[in-house]
C-alpha cells in the first residue's frame, strides 16, 4: 500500500543517493482491465545542481560525463530494491 503525507500525496518508496544523483523508487496501484487492483514500482532519476546565477538548488534529468558511474550506482540500487521486494515481479497482484 502506497504511503501518503497529510496533502494526500503518494510518498516515494526509497530513495538512493549518490553525490548529486539520486533515483526514487515510487508504489503505485491501478486497476488492471479486468478490475483486479495490482501494484507497481517506477523509479524516477535527477541530478541536483546549483544554479550559479540564481544561488537557487535545481534538478534535471541530463547527465554530464563523470555523472555516469554515481548514475549506474543508484540505479542498480534501485533496481535490485524493486526486485528484491516484488518478488522478481514488475507489478505485484493485491
Amino acid at each position: 500500500m502506497n504511503e501518503t503525507n497529510e496533502l494526500g500525496k503518494n510518498l516515494p518508496e526509497k530513495k538512493f543517493r549518490a553525490g548529486s544523483i539520486s533515483a526514487t523508487i515510487w508504489r503505485n496501484n491501478i486497476k488492471t482491465k479486468d478490475g483486479r487492483d495490482a501494484e507497481f514500482m517506477n523509479v524516477t532519476f535527477l541530478r541536483h545542481y546549483k544554479d550559479d546565477k540564481t544561488e537557487e538548488w535545481k534538478t534535471s534529468n541530463s547527465l554530464r560525463t563523470m555523472d555516469l558511474p554515481k548514475a549506474v550506482v543508484v540505479l542498480n540500487k534501485a533496481y535490485e530494491y524493486i526486485v528484491l521486494n516484488s518478488q522478481g515481479d514488475l507489478a505485484i497482484s493485491m
